[in-house]
């Protein structure tokens, strides 16, 4: 049969828009559908905006071999599109007794996962870098940096766009149903609802996706997860951004603890902090600046009483719970859930922006 669309994507996020881009490139007619009324709205611009080198991650896991192919691929991208970014490289730091010998075993695990620019740093070495840095030793990672998030997503949309894909906000997914000579019909609702029929689905819709994976015809509930919300927020300072790299402190469990960078606009922004909630709620309690101010001073004693002012909230599509192992990305296809030519993306947090492009390409492959 004729499909209205080779391939609907949910989601214009940086992972659906990659994800488009990727398969416009390879001949298809692409429709990436949302929401909200522009791109972009949801997990990719309340992140930190961070070029992430591929530390972490266990090994042979998609985190890491995709965040360390979508970095290349990313960088490269955006030099081709002319967005705006800063290689500024990270430090990675050890400030209490201990803590060096985790940091080893953080760079040992950048090693095993084919992390390039890496430097251990006495903490006299790393003071040299950074005057007002309070450190035993810290990881120098060159190839760090931090970027124009909504940039890259424009230029995602327009090269969709110019191979004559189309991305189309304020354009709800209500349901799917698998046809039997193949392919999907997809009703959406919005100002004009509508059903669109495609050979191909992909569900990359972060928060909503094990929801909307719920509303596609003979989906196996099994096999959709339960969504937890993980919960961090941000503070900045008015004045002279402290440092010139990315300060990390060691990981906390199920994050990468309150970190530091200077945006692109010479900003200096703390956070993210990690709270579990039940709702979908970004406001800010003033209060949560008191384990700020202490974090922060493990690694800048100077950081001035009363500097921290709350930014913004991120919320985050965790598929694990408080004190529960974190797992790797999850991108389902046949094999997990017995549907062609469907990919259902789950628990694509951090460092799901850096690693967006490797996804797309795994996706495309996968399908």
């Amino acid at each position: 049969m004729s499909f209205d669309t080779d391939t609907i994507i949910v989601g214009a996020g940086a992972v659906g828009l990659a994800t488009g881009f990727t398969l416009s490139k390879r001949g298809q007619e692409v429709i990436v559908l949302d929401r909200e009324a522009a791109i972009g709205q949801g997990v990719s611009s309340r992140n930190s905006e961070v070029v992430h080198a591929g530390l972490y991650y266990p090994t042979g896991s998609l985190k890491a071999r995709l965040c360390i192919e979508g970095r290349r691929a990313l960088y490269a991208f955006m030099d081709d599109h002319k967005v705006d970014y800063r290689r500024c490289g990270k430090l990675v730091v050890a400030t209490e007794p201990g803590e060096e010998d985790r940091l080893e075993a953080i760079r040992a695990q950048g090693l095993i996962n084919n992390v390039e620019g890496m430097d251990m740093l006495s903490g006299a070495a790393a003071r040299s870098l950074e005057p007002q840095l309070r450190a035993n030793a810290a990881l120098l990672v060159g190839c760090s940096g931090v970027m124009d998030s909504h940039a890259y997503m424009l230029a995602l949309q327009g090269r969709i766009e110019e191979a004559g894909g189309n991305v189309v906000t304020t354009t709800p997914f209500e349901r799917a149903e698998a046809l039997s000579t193949g392919g999907y019909r997809v009703y959406v609702g919005g100002a004009e609802a509508m059903t669109l029929t495609c050979r191909q689905l992909i569900i990359s819709a972060s928060l909503d996706a094990p929801a909307l994976a719920a509303k596609i015809d003979a989906y196996p509930t099994e096999q959709v997860p339960k969504i937890h919300y993980g919960k961090g927020v941000y503070f900045t300072m008015a004045g002279r951004a402290p440092f010139k790299h990315l300060v990390y402190p060691m990981p906390i469990a199920g994050a990468l603890g309150t970190h530091y960078r200077r945006d692109l606009g010479d900003q200096a922004r703390f956070g993210p902090d990690l709270d579990y909630v039940e709702t979908l709620d970004y406001r800010i309690d003033p209060t949560r600046a008191d384990s700020f101010y202490e974090a922060i001073r493990r690694f800048w004693p100077g950081l001035p009483d009363g500097a921290l002012v709350p930014d913004y909230a991120g919320i985050r599509p965790k598929i694990h719970g408080y004190g529960e192992p974190q797992p790797d990305f999850r991108i389902d296809g046949h094999d997990q859930h017995g549907l062609e030519g469907l990919v259902t993306l789950y628990g694509i947090e951090s460092p799901g922006l850096t690693a967006s492009l490797a996804i797309g390409e795994y996706v495309a492959e996968h399908l």
